[in-house]
């Protein structure tokens, strides 16, 4: 079959570090155009890589205007790549030219216009999926297999934190726009991941500091209905620990405890370690961030204690599963061809922006918000 052609927006680290990596090993995926403004550089011979995409991709097409990007009649899937800001706009116009489309997150600035996109794409009949990566992140793959199997009983609690240490990318040059700061950035990974575990909430409680940039610190509570459980999402870039010590998860139920350190380890192992998505070893967790979990249910499979000791509780560290981050895109292909619903549905990603309004909502208010 032949491979679905590619048309990028954007030329920043979004498409560098986050989206090339694991497109270009896909035999599936053929990146044939760029949309970057920057006019190609006339001598090629002193140019470092990453400046320009011709450079780095010669034998890609390079569309200097969104008119001649869109009119580009060999791209089926455009990748949007660009500032939030931006995100509808360029996403209703591959649409709107019959493209598949994928868009970094966060999805759109508003939930209206994630509403209008979905609905355009259902008009369009094209996929529209949104690049919630975190879904495959080796931590997050680990707990969902635990939940899935039940090691927790009923979940009373849940904690999901995603804190960094004043790094260098939230110092904007400009006063923060439509989608910018933490709450879009990484609130967006730590919501997409709570609300695919446990669906929309009751109700929404927010809190917002500026420790180094506006609104960089949140704690965000949502309380559910159904079975009295509690899920606090946290982020600050006031986190001067040791990543093996900093918290991720935290998950309390009736039968047991999963306490989760550490952070995913694709980018590090690529940008650090010079490893790829083919390399073995790319996406394995080190030890050092081996969840810790214990369980009042007998244990399957490899943390089974020996038959003497059948039905006792499970106590200690387990493995993390792989990480992998290409199977966003493997999902995509299987999507596109028709072999599988696509797996992160516009549907989810909309609901992840309505959370982040609420939340603001709530944190000006000072007062508890219901879902609506």
């Amino acid at each position: 079959m032949a491979p679905i052609k590619v048309g990028i927006v954007g030329y920043g680290s979004s498409t560098k570090v986050f989206h090339l990596p694991f497109i270009l090993p896909n035999p599936d995926l053929e990146v044939v155009a760029f949309l970057q403004r920057a006019e190609a550089p006339k001598d090629k011979s002193n140019i470092e890589k990453g400046v320009h995409c011709t450079i780095d991709h010669p034998n890609a097409r390079h569309h200097r205007t969104a008119q001649d990007f869109f009119a580009d009649e060999a791209i089926d899937l455009v990748v949007v790549c660009t500032h939030p800001a931006t995100h509808a706009e360029f996403a209703e116009q591959a649409l709107l030219a019959g493209k598949h489309v994928v868009v970094e997150k966060p999805f759109t600035p508003t939930s209206a216009e994630a509403d209008h996109l979905i609905a355009l794409s259902k008009k369009q009949n094209k996929i529209l999926t949104v690049y919630q990566n975190r879904r495959y992140d080796s931590d997050f793959l680990t707990l969902r297999h635990h939940i899935t199997r039940g090691a927790f009983g009923r979940i009373t609690e849940f904690a999901n934190h995603y804190d960094v240490d004043n790094p260098p990318w939230i110092h904007l040059s400009k006063p923060p726009g439509p989608g910018d700061g933490l709450l879009y950035g990484l609130g967006a990974h730590s919501m997409d991941q709570t609300l695919l575990l446990f669906g929309r909430p009751k109700s929404v409680f927010a809190v917002t500091r500026s420790l180094l940039v506006p609104e960089d610190t949140f704690t965000i509570i949502l309380q559910y209905s159904s079975n009295d459980l509690v899920a606090t999402i946290k982020t600050t870039p006031v986190s001067p620990v040791n990543p093996a010590r900093a918290l991720k998860y935290w998950v309390r139920g009736t039968k047991g405890v999963f306490v989760k350190n550490g952070e995913d380890v694709q980018i590090e192992q690529m940008l650090e370690g010079g490893l790829g998505v083919e390399d073995e070893e790319f996406g394995v967790e080190p030890e050092r961030y081996h969840g810790y979990l214990t369980t009042r249910e007998e244990s399957e499979g490899k943390f089974e204690r020996p038959s003497s000791e059948s039905a006792v509780r499970f106590d200690g560290r387990v493995p993390s599963l792989k990480g992998s981050y290409a199977e966003f895109y493997r999902d995509v292909v299987a999507a596109i061809r028709g072999e599988k619903e696509v797996v992160v549905k516009p549907e989810e990603a909309r609901d992840v922006i309505r959370c982040i309004e609420l939340a603001r909502e709530s944190a000006e208010s000072g007062r508890v918000v219901e879902w609506s």
